[in-house]
């Protein structure tokens, strides 16, 4: 169950990421007022998402310790990495998917003392 919320977790807060970038890229070279930027579709499901995370996240806490459990949110620079190579056709240099494959193996062996 504890996995199940962490991914919970992840997955929230990374929607909420792309949903950002999402909401900033519609208001580009565009003169909007405050109101309409502020209750954009995308920014409304950001909001939502990262709150979403958050109450998730406190369920985690309840289970986890936060020593184990936050540095498992790490998994997200690989899932906002994945998203912005596809969704946004950011190009991802070798340096950086090296960076990734430490973290991955940093949260696998993380992963093994629980």
């Amino acid at each position: 169950m504890t996995f199940l919320l962490l991914i919970g977790v992840c997955l929230l807060t990374c929607l909420g990421q792309v949903a950002q970038k999402l909401a900033v890229e519609s208001w580009r070279g565009r003169e909007l007022k405050l109101a309409t930027k502020l209750f954009s579709p995308w920014l409304l499901l950001a909001i939502a998402s990262l709150g979403g995370g958050l109450l998730l996240w406190l369920l985690v806490l309840q289970r986890l310790e936060v020593s184990l459990a936050y540095p498992m949110l790490s998994l997200n620079f690989v899932l906002v990495t994945l998203l912005a190579q596809y969704l946004f056709r950011e190009e991802i240099g070798a340096r950086h998917w090296f960076g990734i494959a430490l973290i991955v193996g940093g949260v696998a062996l993380l992963g093994m003392q629980s």
